[in-house]
């Protein structure tokens, strides 16, 4: 690392105001922040100094991500070779799902930190580091299907639009990687919903046969099949190829869905690494459980359909709900701050996510539209909270001074 630090040092000059390279200084900033702490200190407000900074945040984030972001991969291969047929080994089904969902990735990092790296050039600031997390979110999001023009287009909007017209990263107050989901679902939603966006049958790489064996197969999620179940006396969720579906399949992932979405248990692994890091609030991720579980309760109580009697841990385990809950609730930026907020936050997400899950089933997935509802009222619940506080000390000040 010394060496390393070394021949940093000596090109630093030339990437410096007045040498050759002086219109790349951000990136070379970046880039040298991100392998070293900066040994520079605030010298003014209160802060703590310590050897975390928000780029170290950011990495233990995508870490977090990593198994949902393989178990995604892999689902993505098994649901192909599924539907196609094919019996193959853990590694060529892991290896087709890698191909298919790297460009994804790779076309939403190039397109978000390009315009990072162009706004920080033209404002002569430092490289915001908050797309660490939000270009590895945004694919993770999409379903397997999404053309790559359409993920550019998202991100593209999403970074300018939720994110550096606010002011960059820390100013947002919507999701960056949802405002490119929704951004993506109301401008082509046939592109993000239906049968046909969820698996990729096609064998776009040549391994083994391109053609499904099967006569049939329907690509509906989980949640989709719920939701087109509004009508009838029964629900029995499948697979792909129509077989029933467990509780430990829907929590394992093996399911049709979202690229990083559908593995509860890969979830909670990175989650529980973000609690333990400090980086995400325990209390957002437990609140937002407990809130769809008694959303899920109360709908139980009066069901009509099946759809409004289906279990809070089937809940739990499809869809976006445990993502949400563990990656995207928690961001600190547009969460709540204070302590009693973070309950109120997570509880009402949890609650609407489930209830515009069940009560419209035209949408079947509400997560996404319940955590940038309450991105929308985090502050006003902060708001609330902190005055109620004012009001209870003044209230025992005024008691303490009559005494």
């Amino acid at each position: 690392m010394k060496s390393l630090r070394n021949l940093l040092d000596k090109i630093k000059p030339t990437f410096s105001e007045g040498g050759r390279l002086s219109m790349l200084r951000s990136v070379f900033d970046g880039f040298e922040t991100f392998l070293f702490v900066p040994n520079t200190t605030s010298k003014s407000g209160t802060h703590i100094h310590d050897s975390v900074d928000s780029k170290r945040v950011m990495f233990w984030v995508v870490l977090a991500l990593v198994p949902a972001m393989l178990m995604g991969m892999y689902n993505t291969g098994y649901q192909h070779y599924l539907v196609t047929g094919q019996s193959v080994g853990f590694f060529q089904t892991f290896f087709w799902g890698l191909l298919a969902v790297l460009p994804c990735i790779i076309v939403s990092y190039v397109v978000g930190l390009t315009i990072e790296f162009a706004v920080a050039q033209a404002k002569g600031e430092e490289i915001h580091e908050g797309f660490l997390v939000s270009g590895l979110l945004i694919p993770l999001i999409m379903p397997v299907n999404t053309p790559l023009w359409m993920v550019a287009v998202a991100t593209a909007f999403s970074v300018v639009f939720v994110k550096e017209i606010f002011g960059g990263t820390g100013f947002n107050v919507l999701n960056v990687a949802l405002g490119a989901r929704i951004f993506l679902f109301f401008s082509y939603p046939s592109k993000m919903s239906g049968d046909s966006v969820w698996i990729a049958v096609r064998d776009y790489f040549g391994f083994g046969k391109a053609q499904a064996t099967v006569d049939t197969f329907t690509g509906a999620t989980p949640l989709g099949q719920a939701a087109a179940s509004v009508g009838a006396d029964s629900m029995t969720l499948t697979n792909a190829v129509g077989d029933p579906l467990s509780w430990w399949d829907m929590f394992l992932g093996l399911i049709p869905g979202s690229i990083g979405e559908t593995s509860t248990l890969a979830i909670v692994l990175g989650g529980l690494f973000l609690i333990c890091t400090g980086v995400a609030s325990w209390k957002i991720v437990v609140s937002v459980f407990g809130g769809g579980a008694i959303m899920a309760l109360i709908l139980n109580a009066f069901a009509v359909n099946p759809y409004m009697a289906m279990p809070f841990w089937e809940h739990w385990c499809l869809g976006g709900f445990a993502f949400g809950a563990f990656f995207m609730a928690t961001d600190p930026v547009t969460a709540a701050r204070t302590e009693a907020g973070k309950w109120i936050y997570g509880l009402l997400i949890g609650m609407l996510a489930i209830l515009y899950r069940v009560i419209n089933p035209a949408y079947p997935e509400g997560m996404m539209l319940a955590i940038l509802l309450m991105n929308i009222f985090a502050k006003l619940i902060d708001y609330c909270v902190v005055q109620r506080n004012i009001k209870k000390r003044m209230k025992r000040a005024q008691v303490a001074i009559k005494k």
